[in-house]
């Protein structure tokens, strides 16, 4: 089980990457149609205003149930390990076991 206080960070991290989710796209559409490259800098500049945390590619994807943030499969949002062992306990419908 992955500690509380990263799993609450993560979802802080959610949460803020909503929040200016909007603000990054129109910066980003805006520094794509700008041809000066003073006015880019401008724009690049109130890119870089929102908070670290809010920015896309920090976040990262954990299990769903023990929150781990390594051996995650996207189709199922678990790690590896509950992944197997739901699967050998017949709780995933279309999953085959295997035996490693």
């Amino acid at each position: 089980m992955a500690r509380k206080s990263l799993i609450h960070r993560e979802k802080k991290r959610q949460k803020l990457e909503q929040k200016y989710h909007l603000i990054r796209g129109s910066s980003k559409k805006e520094i794509n149609k700008v041809t000066l490259l003073s006015d880019k800098w401008k724009i690049h500049g109130k890119l870089q205003s929102p908070p670290r945390n809010s920015a896309p590619i920090r976040l990262h994807r954990r299990c769903f149930s023990t929150g781990k943030p390594r051996a995650y499969y996207r189709d199922f949002g678990l790690s590896g390990h509950i992944l197997r062992e739901m699967v050998h306990a017949c709780l995933l419908p279309g999953a085959t076991r295997s035996s490693w």
